[in-house]
């Protein structure tokens, strides 16, 4: 009996191993295309990896623009994302992939974040960057980047990007998820609705209350 139960154990190790791949990035599609048809989600708002399939679908739904022009970088970060995933270009919808442009003015910051449900890949399209990402033992992998390069963060893992150079600078950013999430760090603790508790962030932070209704103001 004791022999079954370890044939069995193992069996189950070996299919979450081999099942492992496969939970990285989204779920594989049922059919071969299922525009989102984002009309119909006030019907549905709350969604299971996907969004209501469009009943009509043409060529156009599989061509998008979004990324053509540079975005508006005028705010605090210098720098802005303009996405192409499913909720702006339904066409990718169950396909598992969407992209994104960053731009940043000079000294622009796409401040410290993560993407919980994808790896993220960007192509410098002009300027120079310096981008980074950190691993769960707080190990920092940092490089200068520029037009023409190309650098990858792996999935989840905090990362960031600034115009180092004197001149605009551009990204184009492709991720394995139809809609890969963003938490930004910064935003995400002192900006969360309800907020988080400010002794919570006094203690994590090893500041006292009033830098910490401080820096809440700068993030409304």
């Amino acid at each position: 009996m004791a022999g079954a139960h370890l044939y069995v154990a193992a069996a189950c190790a070996i299919v979450l191993t081999l099942a492992a791949p496969s939970l990285a990035g989204d779920p594989d599609m049922l059919q071969d295309i299922c525009v989102a048809d984002l009309s119909l989600m006030s019907h549905y708002p709350i969604k299971l990896n996907g969004f209501p399939c469009k009943a009509n679908v043409t060529a156009d739904d599989f061509v998008s623009a979004k990324l053509k022009n540079p975005g508006n970088t005028n705010n605090p970060n210098g720098a802005t994302v303009t996405a192409a995933n499913v909720e702006t270009f339904p066409g990718v919808n169950t396909l598992g992939v969407s992209m994104a442009r960053i731009d940043y003015a000079p000294g622009g910051l796409n401040p410290p974040h993560t993407h919980p449900r994808a790896t993220e890949i960007i192509f410098v399209l002009e300027g120079t960057l310096e981008v980074g990402f950190l691993t769960t033992d707080n190990k920092l992998f940092s490089k200068i980047i520029n037009k023409g390069d190309v650098f990858v963060f792996p999935a989840r893992l905090v990362h960031f990007q600034q115009n180092r150079g004197h001149g605009p600078a551009a990204v184009i950013a492709a991720f394995n998820s139809q809609l890969q999430g963003t938490q930004a760090i910064a935003m995400t603790l002192f900006g969360a609705n309800p907020p988080v508790a400010p002794d919570i962030l006094a203690k994590a932070f090893r500041i006292d209350h009033g830098l910490v209704h401080a820096i809440k103001a700068r993030f409304p």
